[in-house]
């Protein structure tokens, strides 16, 4: 008699494959973009998807410094960062941000919306990030990444 239970293979490490994705974030809005590369950088898009894998694909990113944000919240949105000494805090509105530095604002964007664990490092290791068309993963297969 044949052994009929049905049950659920997990996948394993060796097993997971990563796609390459090229995501322009030319006129796209900053929470509603950043919230899709995510889900790719975490691997829910897939299957196979477990929780407790780095199952996420690779992100490389176009056009940071073109992305757009609704309402005030180029002048009022405010970065906070703080050095753990007296007088360390820091402060820097969005719109500073943007045009001195996008790369750190699409991270800053993007780990704040990955789960806060230990695979966390990895999957920010996977995003790469560029200000403008011009990037050096040219050699891989990139697969463009349309976001709604």
């Amino acid at each position: 008699m044949a052994n009929l239970t049905k049950t659920t293979k997990s996948i394993s490490a060796d097993e997971i494959k990563r796609d390459w994705y090229l995501v322009n974030l030319k006129g796209k809005i900053l929470g509603r973009a950043i919230s899709e590369i995510s889900r790719l950088l975490q691997g829910k898009h897939k299957t196979n998807f477990t929780a407790n894998l780095d199952m996420g694909d690779n992100v490389v990113i176009i056009n940071a410094g073109k992305i757009v944000i609704t309402g005030k919240k180029d002048k009022q949105k405010q970065y906070t960062f703080f050095s753990g000494y007296p007088g360390g805090l820091r402060q820097i509105n969005y719109e500073r941000l943007l045009e001195k530095n996008p790369d750190a604002l699409i991270r800053h964007a993007i780990s704040g919306m990955l789960p806060k664990n230990k695979l966390r490092k990895r999957r920010l290791a996977r995003l790469f990030v560029f200000n403008d068309v011009n990037h050096t993963y040219t050699n891989q297969p990139l697969k463009e990444y349309k976001l709604l």
